[in-house]
């Protein structure tokens, strides 16, 4: 197989990828606001295949009601809609669940079909695989998380929010960091200079932290923190809340006491204005990471003001779906401008070694 057709196959599946990561950001976005509505606990069984079905028939509905009735978010907070509200709060939560499958399909087809034509193979397939993998388990964490909220009290176990969000965001940042594999790889040519190099670490570990942050907000969801301390920059009039450290073990307050959890947040988020703000600095004179660099700056700037006036406001649906949105496009670009900073003034190999730098194949089924 010669270079340009091996390069045109490359970037046939760096667009799935990326197709498959909007898939993934549409589903973040929609489990946002099943959270705000209260919406998510409104199917309380998991079936993978027959689910794909909704009830048919008015029977079919009141059966479903039935059933939804015996839960406690019946009886402590939607004790007043009858079936025409619980039809509204079902149809967002079965578009989550749908949209999810959707996903599934969407990878797994095109995957075996790259890979029958050999467009897939190696160490990509293995990896391919494995991101199909991380969305099973994604689908079967979602369901763990529901069950959680169907014991006794409404509301889901923050550790299994906190780990599906997670889950989800790391989906999405394997398929993005792929599809710049393959749309620009990194490996092979001449190594960065010093400089370049610290910038690539720099950038890294500004897409760790970003992702640290998604899952510190993944915590301040499940224990509704978000509504309470209701002002900025002042928590209870204090910088750091006295109550900070109020639970015994203190360890605890890192998981239960909304005053840690919304504190660790905030922190969170202030030192990544810091660490970009830095990283922009630096590469500013570099003529190819200005861009980058400033939209990362950008998209988090966006995201700690949707983040401030949505704790002032105390988390209207729009605005809580909103931020949450946010948060994924600052770590997708996170991931983008880590790559950026990787690959860029390398140069290139030449052209004979360079189809097999990527991801290595069978040198027999290239020739």
């Amino acid at each position: 197989m010669n270079r340009s057709a091996i390069c045109s196959s490359d970037r046939h599946v760096a667009w799935w990828l990326i197709a498959c990561a909007a898939m993934v950001f549409c589903i973040v976005v929609i489990g946002g606001l099943t959270r705000l509505t209260h919406s998510g606990l409104s199917i309380v069984e998991w079936q993978p295949l027959v689910g794909a079905i909704p009830p048919l028939s008015q029977a079919d509905w009141e059966t479903s009601f039935d059933t939804y009735k015996a839960t406690p978010e019946f009886r402590l907070v939607n004790f007043d809609i009858g079936v025409e509200g619980y039809k509204r709060i079902f149809w967002l939560e079965y578009f989550h669940r749908l949209l999810g499958r959707m996903a599934g399909l969407a990878f797994l087809l095109p995957l075996l079909w790259f890979v029958a034509r050999g467009a897939v193979r190696g160490r990509l397939a293995w990896r391919l695989g494995g991101i199909f993998l991380l969305g099973g388990l994604q689908g079967a964490m979602g369901w763990y998380m529901v069950k959680s909220g169907l014991v006794d009290d409404p509301r889901v176990s923050q550790f299994r929010l906190t780990a599906h969000l997670g889950l989800a965001f790391v989906i999405l940042g394997a398929q993005l960091w792929t599809a710049l594999e393959l749309w620009a790889p990194s490996g092979g040519g001449a190594g960065p200079t010093p400089s370049r190099q610290r910038l690539a670490h720099f950038a890294l570990c500004i897409a760790i932290v970003v992702f640290l942050m998604v899952l510190s907000g993944g915590m301040v969801a499940g224990i509704r923190a978000g509504y309470a301390y209701n002002t900025f920059p002042l928590m209870n009039g204090r910088l750091v809340p006295l109550e900070i450290l109020m639970i015994e073990p203190w360890y605890d307050n890192f998981f239960y006491n909304m005053a840690t959890v919304q504190f660790v947040h905030r922190s969170i988020a202030g030192l990544l204005v810091l660490l970009v703000s830095a990283f922009w600095w630096q590469a500013r004179k570099e003529a190819s990471l200005y861009g980058p660099a400033a939209a990362l700056f950008a998209v988090l700037g966006a995201q700690v003001a949707l983040g401030i006036a949505t704790l002032l406001l105390q988390v209207p649906v729009l605005l809580g779906a909103t931020h949450q949105a946010v948060a994924a496009v600052v770590f997708a670009t996170s991931i983008w401008v880590a790559h950026h900073t990787r690959v860029a003034g390398k140069s290139p190999r030449p052209d004979a070694e360079d189809a097999h730098v990527r991801f290595p194949r069978q040198a027999a089924h290239e020739h």
